[in-house]
């Protein structure tokens, strides 16, 4: 019978709101004069006073249809509802005292007061307990879902008290880090301290977290949302309602980082200039075209004005995107832009490129840089930035170009990891074509870390910070020189017009960068503060996860003790030994074989054989050259 009740016509509810109003008068006028007399009414007295309980129960049932309250719904009665109840109260009070005044009841002169507050709590109070009644009807045959939630300010609270007329949510509670608010009752909920969560959500099988405190930093968000995540509880986040209706804005709190604040040197600003007398006029490939490094060569080299651009890159995608915007910039420029879809190890493509586009000059800027993708996958990293280096420097040298330029890295100096030899390997290469050269200029351009290139550690650390944290470094003490990638593209095309044959092109880069510095730089960048034992209520906190395979503590650009200036003031060139022609052909040799069988380990033991023979060339050399 008492389920009926949720299947109701909205007219038979009001009907029996109506009804409820009516029926009220009695019961509270019977206990108006019980406290107003202190003894309860005899039988005489309520036959006395009959008369006055059906007018006032009348009247109250046309007042009531006049104020609308049969109309207010149980769920929405609230402080505006309970005015109109509270005025019902006081209009049979007045009609009760105008009786009394006119000898039409015999009541004390108390009891209409009495009344009025008596028939305001009782139809407040009736109209609650139906509320209860009906949710608990409505909630017996519907899935419940168990909630909790943080944050017990404004918007909590709000959101508390909408929720209470949802029939399928069970509001358990909230959690608040304030220590204030703990044990307290907030709209009628009990405030839980923030770190008793997963206690609660165990003992309570708590279903959703609702975060209800916008004013909380995004990363601070994200750390409960993953904390409460773990425990198989899915959260929502409430934004504030100035932010819902548009008084402020939702933004993103990350602010780019200015290079100066990570280089720890003057930005080089100067444009190419000079630098541009071996590109105009002349036609230009740069392998790996579609890469951050390739991609922003190629924009750089368009202010030389070449005749045409050859851009071999191997990932489709990449290639359109890199020509579809060349195209664009080069309308003024007048230079011809060529896509050419296909690897560095295709040495008929790169052969037949070459001759079909006359190409003068090469930028060989294609290879797997990613230090762990490469440590895993060795025989890959060989075969793209060894033997693809081969194959593009050959091509060059069979069809004596004008000039070929290397983009190398840091990680070939003392190189521990797969990648970092590889680079080396793919110095000696060239090396070995500029020592047999006449015609060909060969160079090679050594720097440290890009920032902004795609897997750079600067973008991962925004990617970290815009989750919440923590950000990540391998060790509190590793370091690494840092340039823009605007000045990488310019330090290697200025090195290709300088170049004489055989150099080695290294950036005054300043003072290597601490990577746990530069951790919290970007975080106070961001707009956060970071978390540690000297703020353990930070938003994003900095962890060490270990050195990774094939990852040094520190950097290095050249194993020579000094540099040779040249006409540019940032470049030095560095004296180095190379293997001898019959070493390299050797060690190319073992290391073709052991790729074409598939065997990594044979094939980074071959090359660290040769690279360790290598080192310790150049290890006599520079002893050589710091005695004198």
């Amino acid at each position: 019978m008492l389920t009926r009740l949720t299947t109701l016509s909205r007219r038979t509810k009001q009907l029996i709101l109506l009804w409820l109003d009516i029926l009220l008068v009695p019961v509270s006028l019977l206990v108006s004069m019980a406290v107003s007399s202190s003894t309860i009414p005899f039988l005489q007295e309520i036959r006395a006073e009959l008369p006055a309980m059906i007018l006032l129960s009348v009247a109250a049932g046309f007042i009531s249809v006049s104020l609308g309250l049969p109309r207010v719904q149980l769920k929405s009665y609230e402080l505006s509802a309970l005015g109109r109840s509270a005025a019902l109260g006081g209009m049979l009070a007045g009609m009760l005292a105008i009786m009394v005044l006119m000898g039409q009841s015999n009541v004390q002169a108390g009891t209409p007061v009495i009344l009025a507050l008596m028939y305001s709590v009782f139809s407040a109070t009736s109209r609650l307990v139906l509320l209860q009644i009906l949710l608990a009807l409505y909630r017996k045959n519907v899935d419940e879902t168990r909630v909790l939630i943080y944050g017990a300010g404004k918007t909590g609270i709000q959101l508390a008290m909408a929720l209470k007329s949802t029939e399928d949510v069970r509001l358990l509670g909230f959690l608040d880090d304030n220590s204030v608010l703990h044990g307290m009752t907030v709209a009628g909920q009990t405030v839980y301290p923030a770190q008793r969560i997963e206690a609660l959500i165990r003992s309570q099988n708590v279903d959703k977290v609702l975060l209800a405190m916008p004013s909380l930093s995004q990363p601070r968000q994200a750390q409960i949302a993953r904390r409460v995540a773990k425990m198989k509880v899915e959260v929502q986040t409430l934004p504030s309602f100035a932010q819902l209706i548009g008084q402020e804005e939702i933004v993103d709190k990350l602010a780019p980082v200015l290079p100066n604040q990570v280089l720890g040197r003057k930005h080089l600003k100067d444009a190419l200039d000079g630098g541009c007398t071996a590109y105009r006029g002349r036609c230009v490939m740069i392998t790996g075209a579609g890469g951050s490094i390739g991609s922003e060569i190629c924009r750089q080299i368009l202010s030389c004005k070449p005749e045409r651009l050859v851009l071999l890159e191997l990932t489709e995608f990449a290639l359109f995107s890199i020509d579809r915007e060349l195209r664009a910039l080069a309308e003024d420029t007048g230079t011809e832009i060529v896509p050419i879809l296909g690897s560095v190890n295709d040495a008929r493509l790169v052969d037949a490129t070459i001759r079909a586009q006359g190409v003068q000059v090469i930028l060989h800027a294609a290879a797997y840089k990613h230090v762990p993708m490469v440590e895993k996958n060795p025989l890959a990293g060989i075969a793209n930035n060894v033997f693809g280096t081969q194959t593009v420097a050959m091509a060059a040298l069979d069809n004596k170009i004008e000039r070929f330029v290397l983009v190398s890295t840091d990680k070939a100096v003392r190189p521990l990891g797969v990648m970092g030899a590889t680079k080396r390997m793919a110095e000696l290469i060239v090396g070995d074509c500029a020592r047999r050269s006449k015609e060909t200029v060969f160079s090679m351009v050594r720097f440290g870390n890009v920032l902004g290139s795609s897997g750079s550690v600067v973008p991962i650390f925004y990617d970290q910070v815009s989750r919440g944290g923590p950000v990540t470094v391998t060790d509190p003490e590793v370091t690494r020189y840092f340039m823009t990638i605007q000045e990488a593209c310019r330090l290697v095309l200025w090195a290709g017009t300088l170049s004489e044959g055989g150099e080695i092109f290294v950036l005054d880069m300043g003072k290597p960068v601490k990577i746990a510095d530069l951790a919290r730089q970007v975080i106070e960048a961001a707009g956060y503060s970071v978390q540690d034992k000297d703020n353990p209520d930070g938003d994003i906190e900095v962890i060490t996860t270990g050195l990774r395979e094939g990852e040094k503590l520190h950097e290095e650009l050249t194993v020579s003790p000094r540099l040779s200036q040249t006409a540019h003031p940032k470049l030095g060139c560095a004296r180095e030994e190379l293997l001898t022609e019959f070493e390299i052909v050797r060690a190319l040799q073992s290391l073709r074989g052991a790729v074409e069988t598939g065997d990594a380990d044979t094939a980074v033991a071959e090359m660290m054989h040769w690279l360790k023979r290598d080192l310790d060339n150049n290890l006599r050399l520079a002893e050589s050259l710091a005695r004198g």
